[in-house]
């Protein structure tokens, strides 16, 4: 198994360019399957989370190709399994996308049960509950989800969320593109991947109004066609950027981001200490890396996002004070990482959903392990900051979602690299 190999206390500087979002990423690639035609995506991140996605569609027959670094060419017209490989579906969560593509074109979907990082309870009851009031006959098991037609067909209807859920929005906006009628989901999630997929959706023809909004109505099309999209910025990856230079101290210029999506994150950097500075499509980030304390919770956006919960409580552990965080989303997101964090030095106190940060001196050296995607981001974080040597391992969880991490940090000054055992 890979690891990194990382010694401390360097400040960062230089400038660091920003990969396609992974979280629009695989929401886009799935969506490819309604098109009649071949999809080209630019801006997309090498992640393997991304090659796993490209290998399950060349597995149901989509035509894959990549011309050049950061663009996919997807062409869906030939015939399609709507049986996905169950090995590559378990390996990561957003595999569940497939269900609504797979839907909304052919009427029908058997896909397994979704894996990816393995945090927190998270049901997919609002997907099902959306794709029966399109009209599906759905069968749930704890291996699979079925999906055929009732008696009654496919149809548009109003489909209200019981909490917001980002996974649920994404896949009935896919499967309602196709569907006859309109449909509108309420109370939707409004993170600017969704966003994303609308753009992408009705850039190949589909009639999606609202995105971005609690509203989200849908006209379905008879076809979708071919065509060109970049995808945006990765919002997370930038912030990770951002929290690690707050927290080690330096000057680092991050750029090939949205500064309005980023504006949930700086201002609680600014917050804390550091100095932001925004321009067009770039954010110029300078810390001492002297912090002050403050409180976050994790929301839906707007609000701070629960993806860069764990890199934050870096930054509270290094901060003047008596910092609080509190996780609204995936309530047990703590465990785990915070252990690995306190066998550092730091000072973490979790009650429930919040947790108390206490801010130490210095961190130190230590072999930890990555127990997800972010929680991983955040223990190289802490790595950058610490004192001494320190060794992060199960990075496969890292590489799920962060594109030449390594590279990136190196260019930047940090004295890190990746081993193979």
């Amino acid at each position: 198994m890979a690891k990194y190999e990382i010694h401390g206390g360097t400040p960062l500087s230089g400038t660091v360019t920003i990969s396609g979002a992974k979280n629009a990423a695989v929401a886009i690639l799935p969506a490819a399957l309604l098109v009649k035609g071949t999809c080209r995506i630019e801006n997309v991140p090498d992640i393997s989370d991304v090659r796993i996605l490209l290998d399950i569609l060349e597995g149901v027959g989509a035509k894959v190709s990549r011309p050049e670094p950061g663009v996919v060419e997807i062409d869906s017209s030939g015939p399609i399994n709507t049986s996905p490989d169950e090995h590559l579906v378990k390996q990561m969560r957003a595999s569940y996308y497939l269900m609504g593509a797979l839907l909304g074109r052919f009427g029908k979907a058997h896909v397994a049960l979704p894996g990816g990082c393995n945090f927190a309870s998270r049901p997919i009851d609002q997907h099902i509950k959306g794709f029966e009031m399109l009209g599906a006959d759905v069968i749930y098991t704890d291996a699979y989800v079925d999906l055929k037609p009732s008696e009654f067909g496919l149809q548009g209807n109003r489909i209200n969320l019981d909490v917001v859920s980002v996974g649920a929005t994404i896949n009935i906006m896919i499967a309602a593109s196709l569907i006859p009628g309109q449909t509108i989901i309420g109370n939707a999630a409004k993170e600017p991947h969704i966003v994303d997929l609308a753009n992408f959706l009705n850039t190949m023809g589909a009639r999606i109004y609202g995105a971005g909004t609690d509203t989200v109505k849908i006209r379905g099309v008879n076809a979708l066609k071919g065509g060109t999209y970049a995808i945006i910025p990765d919002q997370i990856e930038a912030g990770t950027y951002l929290a690690a230079v707050a927290a080690t101290g330096g000057n680092v210029l991050v750029q090939n981001v949205i500064p309005k999506h980023m504006e949930c994150i700086t201002t609680k950097l600014q917050e804390m200490g550091a100095r932001i500075i925004n321009y067009d499509d770039s954010i110029r980030i300078q810390s001492n890396g002297h912090l002050r304390y403050t409180t976050v919770k994790t929301r839906p956006y707007p609000g701070f996002p629960t993806d860069m919960q764990a890199q934050i409580c870096v930054c509270m552990s290094r901060a003047a004070g008596f910092s609080r965080l509190t996780e609204s989303v995936y309530e047990t997101r703590f465990f785990g990482y915070c252990t690995e964090l306190q066998s550092m030095g730091a000072n973490i106190q979790i009650n429930g959903k919040t947790a108390t940060v206490i801010g130490v001196e210095k961190l130190y050296g230590a072999t930890v392990e990555a127990h997800d995607l972010r929680a991983g981001a955040a223990l190289v974080i802490a790595g950058l900051v610490a004192e001494g040597t320190t060794i992060v391992e199960n990075v496969h969880f890292i590489e799920r979602g962060y594109e030449n991490l390594v590279d990136k940090f190196t260019g930047l000054g940090a004295s890190i690299r990746r081993l193979e055992d």
